[in-house]
């Protein structure tokens, strides 16, 4: 504890699927934060907790890893704050270990090594249900004894041993562990202590770190990627060939004596039955990973959540659009005329409801991602687009990150660290944008009914369009998966390792939390993003001013206008008038924003004295000079084909570059990408004019 901040920081370490999240989650609950740590692209969560007695207590949420030899950037910053080596960051004054107490032996790796670095360690065993169901018999008592830490049995989706997690987090740290690693050979030790030297010299560790420090930066296969100054960096990698050079094979020898400590240890506090039963997971994965039932699974599964997202949302939008005519009209019906009530009504008003009115359908999206995360399904559909990943040479591995970015591209990028080969790393951030993520759901919501007609706008017809939408974009992302692999980034595939954790129910309380911080995102956002750019569009749409100029000609002749015109011979190939090329102008900020610049431009088209009506009536309404409807349903097809390749948005191409550290690579994704949509959008709508639609 500093003397600055005198609550005691905590700090939650794990394997990945250990549920280390949900147990964080259920301690802060809404008193914690998410950021990333300076320098790299790994999120940063830290939290709150009130214990027992009433104290204060400071909690971090470090990357999920297999062990402290790091492989990737998060593994690299879970070392690094353990060690005291990020500046960022202090060094935690106590360390709670999460493990699964049905997978016990993997999981005590990490946690002798975090024992060894000589922190006060608190071992939870979660999903102590799990091993209790395959008869699994951990003698809690014994091992607290042989480790001399506290062992919390826990079930952390029911709330079991958490009241002892904080009890046990109230009390005093233990005097000191009694594990001991097993003894490093002499010659190996004297190596490590020549390379301590070599890096003290350097800089790279401090001059009073001990043999762990340098061990496992030298273990550190590519640490170019994971922070390390560049300066140290080729002091790190001399040290690494001097050691493999004395002593081949020593990474395989430290990892097999570990494990068989660690498997002595298990051997007397663990009895499992001789022949394990068939358990609920097995019999799930019968059908979940089966080669044809597995891939009707999944495809049932998106096909339910689609239609919810149109069924169930449809009352909550009424209700915001209903609430947000109202105050347009109270502010029209309470404020004398002019540029100020213009202003409210046409331009905040009716841009952030534009938008807002969608969140319903984002809320019903993030609980379902929610869900397939926590009962462990999400893997699965990982292992099943692994056989599809493979013929475009890639793995199911990278599908992860490219199926997080169906929320939003921008941490479906920043997931890509996980991915041990460069090649597949690059491939999979080049391609991520194409999965259909949460911006473009208002853009769907919006030109799906407008496409179909009313006797066949059932919420299974929505949901089978935009099921559609999904599926061109993930093919389109195996196309251009395949297309690179073929031609600019040729190289072997890399196999596929992946964790298939135990099925488990839910833990409802961090889905919803999960639910809780992607809403106030979005509804951030339209606070302040969205209405920033409202305003900005109305005063675009609205100045300079012509006098005596009715609605429209006003529209035309403004600077929104006077921009839509000069793109629109680029865009009336596709079937777009020129205040669709305001909206897709105005898009490159944000995907979604096309549906708040087209609430704005029409609202400011429709003066004051009309009502402010939802946007949907509105493109209904809308007429070419020759009485067509300008959204036609194959104008709404061009556009949502549009929508599904462009790379429109300025958050992911930052973050792409800051994630490769060059330019090259998001100025080649937005010419692929653009020149994509504005080519497969021109096919859509010139061949379906030509057939007679």
């Amino acid at each position: 504890m500093s003397e600055s901040n005198p609550e005691p920081l905590f700090a939650l370490v794990g394997n990945p699927n250990c549920g280390k999240t949900t147990i964080f989650n259920a301690l802060t609950g809404l008193r914690q934060k998410v950021a990333n740590y300076p320098g790299v692209t790994v999120e940063k969560k830290v939290g709150e907790c009130i214990s027992q007695h009433g104290k204060k207590l400071r909690l971090i949420d470090l990357p999920g890893a297999y062990s402290l030899n790091a492989r990737s950037p998060d593994e690299a910053v879970l070392r690094d704050v353990l060690l005291g080596r990020r500046t960022d960051t202090p060094r935690p004054d106590r360390v709670i270990c999460i493990a699964d107490a049905a997978n016990l032996e993997r999981n005590l790796y990490l946690l002798t090594q975090v024992l060894e670095l000589g922190l006060p360690v608190i071992l939870v065993l979660n999903m102590i249900d799990v091993a209790e169901a395959r008869e699994w018999h951990i003698d809690v008592p014994k091992l607290s004894a042989l480790l001399g830490i506290p062992v919390i049995p826990m079930q952390a989706t029911s709330g079991q041993g958490l009241i002892e997690l904080k009890l046990a987090m109230s009390q005093s740290a233990p005097e000191s562990p009694k594990w001991h690693s097993p003894p490093l050979p002499e010659p190996l030790k004297a190596e490590l202590a020549r390379s301590r030297g070599l890096l003290c010299q350097a800089g790279a560790v401090r001059t009073e770190a001990a043999l762990l420090e340098p061990l496992y930066l030298i273990s550190d296969h590519d640490p170019s990627h994971y922070g390390i100054d560049a300066a140290h960096l080729e002091r790190i990698v001399e040290c690494r060939k001097a050691l493999e050079a004395s002593f081949p094979g020593w990474e395989d020898e430290l990892v097999n004596a570990r494990y068989a400590a660690i498997s002595e240890l298990c051997a007397e506090v663990l009895k499992r039955p001789d022949q394990p039963g068939v358990t609920i997971t097995d019999k799930l994965d019968a059908v979940f990973l089966h080669p044809i039932w597995g891939g009707l699974s999944m495809l049932a599964v998106m096909s339910v959540l689609f239609y919810l997202i149109f069924s169930l949302a449809q009352v909550p939008q009424g209700w915001i659009e209903s609430a947000f005519s109202a105050l347009g009209n109270w502010v029209q019906s309470e404020m004398a005329p002019g540029d100020l009530r213009d202003l409210i009504v046409n331009g905040v008003i009716a841009g952030v409801a534009g938008v807002l009115v969608f969140l319903p359908q984002i809320l019903i999206l993030f609980f379902f991602i929610g869900l397939m995360e926590d009962t462990g399904y999400m893997s699965r559909i990982a292992f099943v687009v692994d056989r599809l990943m493979s013929t475009v040479g890639l793995n199911g591995k990278a599908f992860l990150p490219f199926l997080s970015s169906y929320a939003c591209a921008v941490p479906g990028i920043m997931a890509t660290r996980t991915i041990d080969s460069p090649k597949d790393r690059l491939i999979t951030i080049l391609i991520a944008p194409l999965a259909s993520c949460s911006a473009r759901l208002p853009v769907y919501g919006l030109l799906i009914p407008a496409l179909l007609p009313a006797h066949l706008a059932s919420a299974w017809v929505k949901a089978g369009l935009m099921l559609a939408m999904y599926a061109i974009g993930t093919f389109g992302a195996f196309f251009f998966a395949w297309l690179f692999n073929k031609t600019i980034m040729r190289g072997a595939s890399s196999p596929m390792i992946l964790e298939m954790p135990d099925y488990k129910l839910p833990a409802m309380k961090g889905v919803l939390l999960h639910v809780w911080e992607r809403a106030n995102l979005f509804v951030k956002r339209a606070g302040t993003v969205i209405l920033g750019l409202s305003i900005l569009i109305w005063a675009a749409s609205t100045y300079p001013k012509t006098p005596g100029a009715d609605d429209s000609t006003q529209l035309a002749n403004s600077i929104a206008g006077r921009a839509g015109h000069l793109i629109e011979p680029v865009v009336k190939p596709l079937g777009y008038d020129w205040k669709i090329g305001i909206g897709l102008i105005s898009s490159f900020a944000a995907r979604e924003v096309f549906v708040n610049t087209m609430s704005v431009v029409y609202a400011v088209e429709s003066g004051d004295d009309e009502d402010v009506q939802p946007l949907r009536n509105r493109l209904a309404e809308e007429r070419w000079p020759d009485g067509r409807p300008i959204y036609s349903p194959l104008v709404c097809l061009s556009l949502m084909v549009f929508y599904v390749f462009a790379m429109q948005c300025v958050s992911t191409i930052a973050i792409v570059r800051r994630e490769t550290n060059s330019w090259k690579w998001p100025l080649f994704q937005l010419g692929y990408l653009t020149g994509t949509a504005y080519l497969l959008a021109l096919v859509v709508y010139q061949v379906g004019t030509w057939l007679g639609y």
